[in-house]
């Protein structure tokens, strides 16, 4: 799973199996709300998510226009079509959580709905003959019971996607190109005693071993023994780590300051 911003799309779309286009704080009434070119993913599944829904049926002929009351909560839908892929088991009256102040009141042709609440009308739709839908309200929260179940459907089921991805496949990757980056050269890595310096030493550490050259820097702002503590967590790790106690340099270039 990659993230991107609208106005950045990577170039080669060549191993990407489908889309989503995420919600939006923005209106697609507004000027210079997010726009992308959309043709550029026609061979792809989509999924169109709350504004991703809306941007899509407006572009291509549809009305979104203001809703007279923002809908924020929870909905059910009262409409399912179940012979739509993407609500494959979904259940009768299924929980859904709406966040939007607008309304999609018109589809363009060929879109059909495939699901409704008691206020939205087109709380989901699909384009007829192609593997592009869109959303009124969010699966991607708990709220909403059986999103789990349409992103699956959608992620698995629709793009093909094989669900074997693990946090091991990362590192594998990650150090894979590390190594392939870094080659004979060293490196030197400030720790900050945190989460994401540790990971990204260890990663490194796997990669280029003894070429890693990390440094902890106690800058006397530090809690009571974290220096000694931390230095000594790391030892541990393997990792090749050098202490620097530099804690009068920060208290002299801090004297005087509130």
């Amino acid at each position: 799973c990659e993230i991107h911003p609208f106005n950045h799309i990577p170039e080669d779309l060549s191993k990407v199996k489908g889309i989503i286009y995420s919600g939006s704080p923005f209106s697609v009434r507004e000027e210079g709300s997010p726009r992308l070119d959309q043709s550029q993913f026609k061979h792809l599944p989509v999924l169109g998510v709350c504004y991703g829904a809306q941007l899509m049926a407006q572009t291509e002929g549809g009305n979104v226009e203001a809703s007279t009351t923002r809908e924020y909560g929870r909905a059910n839908l009262n409409y399912i079509n179940l012979d739509s892929e993407l609500l494959k088991g979904v259940s009768d009256g299924s929980q859904v959580w709406m966040s939007h102040a607008d309304t999609i009141t018109n589809l363009p042709e060929p879109f059909e709905i495939i699901a409704s609440t008691d206020s939205v009308k087109v709380a989901g739709y699909k384009v007829k003959g192609e593997e592009r839908y869109g959303i009124q309200f969010h699966p991607e929260v708990t709220h909403s019971t059986d999103g789990l179940q349409i992103l699956k459907n959608f992620v698995v089921d629709i793009c093909g996607c094989r669900q074997e991805w693990t946090p091991a496949h990362f590192v594998e990757t990650t150090v894979a190109e590390l190594k392939e980056k870094i080659g004979e050269d060293k490196v030197v890595l400030g720790l900050s005693g945190g989460v994401d310096s540790s990971v990204a030493a260890m990663l490194l550490h796997k990669a280029i071993g003894e070429q890693l050259h990390c440094i902890f820097v106690d800058n006397g702002l530090l809690r009571k023994n974290e220096f000694e503590n931390v230095l000594e967590s790391y030892q541990g790790m393997g990792l090749n780590v050098k202490g620097v106690d530099a804690k009068q340099k920060f208290y002299d270039s801090l004297k005087g300051l509130t």
